[in-house]
């Protein structure tokens, strides 16, 4: 079986923390966002190699990250895509993959800013076992929050209809970019688009297959993130730490008061400030400041600011 990790998108809504940077990269806890994913898909001996889907304009800084790690599956696949407005798409994108790489395995495909408290191996359990297209879907218990996924609705673990993004959601049961293809299920990816459908939502082709044949889905409880927003991505860090905080042994946390999901990077310094669900990240300076629900990117000085909701780019100085 062979696994692909998308990571081809370029994550404005983050800006500024990843107009430089993968949102993939963002610190959570102990490592990264997609060294959790690179992790679980390089302990199970079913996958034999990784493709990295990613984009020109990052592909360099991949290259180094995976150079750099000790992990032995992932190799990159580069779309030829450099912003927002060339990308194929993520249907599009598998489709060019599948054919770039000469893929005719099983394929299991998860987006790189997932994160999920399951086993990536329960998931590959269950979508052998059915033997047919199968996505991962989460109850996010919520129609107005449902409104931003593709949602399915169940008879049993069989799907038996779709919802792309729904003003008037049926369910609140949501597919999170986690999917399981049987290898000849892969061709129909060029039938799909050759038709004309949708290139970009996976939902559409999942929706596309089910009228053809049999989807499943695993659900789970527990907890995902999309780590689409500064939001997303501090509640990831907030889980990751189990409501607690973490101080990098080079960094300075002095006469400070600090809640749970708060993450203070290496070098950084932080003296007579109160902390609250922030990220502080590598060489940054905040001295005298209020800090709640902020992303302070690298080598920027806080200093005597109250903060709330701000993502602070790298190099930025608020006195």
């Amino acid at each position: 079986m062979k696994a692909v990790v998308l990571a081809g998108g370029y994550a404005t809504r983050l800006w500024p923390i990843t107009k430089e940077r993968p949102k993939m990269f963002l610190p959570v806890g102990e490592t990264t966002v997609i060294d959790r994913l690179f992790a679980e898909l390089e302990a199970d001996e079913r996958i034999s190699e990784v493709f990295v889907s990613t984009n020109e304009y990052f592909a360099d800084e991949f290259a180094e990250h995976l150079a750099a790690s000790d992990f032995e599956k992932p190799t990159l696949s580069i779309e030829e895509t450099r912003d927002e407005d060339e990308k194929f798409g993520v249907v599009g994108a598998l489709a060019e993959l599948i054919v770039r790489e000469e893929v005719r395995e099983d394929l299991a495909v998860v987006a790189g800013d997932n994160l999920f408290s399951f086993d990536f191996s329960e998931f590959l359990d269950f979508f052998e076992e059915r033997d047919s297209p199968t996505l991962a879907a989460y109850d996010v218990e919520s129609r107005e929050r449902a409104k931003s996924y593709g949602l399915v609705e169940l008879e049993g673990e069989q799907v038996v209809n779709f919802q792309e993004k729904p003003e008037n959601p049926n369910s609140t049961l949501v597919s999170i970019a986690c999917y399981g293809f049987p290898a000849e299920v892969l061709p129909l990816f060029e039938e799909y688009l050759s038709d004309g459908n949708n290139p970009d939502e996976p939902g559409w082709f999942m929706q596309w297959l089910q009228n053809r044949g049999d989807v499943f889905a695993y659900t789970f409880d527990g907890a995902w993130f999309d780590i689409g927003a500064a939001e997303g991505y501090l509640d990831a860090v907030e889980w990751a730490l189990d409501g607690e905080y973490m101080i990098a042994d080079s960094a300075l946390v002095d006469n400070c008061t600090v809640d749970g999901g708060v993450q203070v990077l290496s070098g950084a310094k932080v003296t007579d400030s109160t902390l609250s669900r922030t990220v502080v990240f590598p060489d940054s300076q905040v001295k005298g400041a209020q800090l709640r629900d902020t992303v302070v990117d690298t080598e920027s000085t806080i200093e005597g600011v109250d903060l709330s909701d701000a993502v602070v780019g790298a190099h930025t100085k608020l006195r």
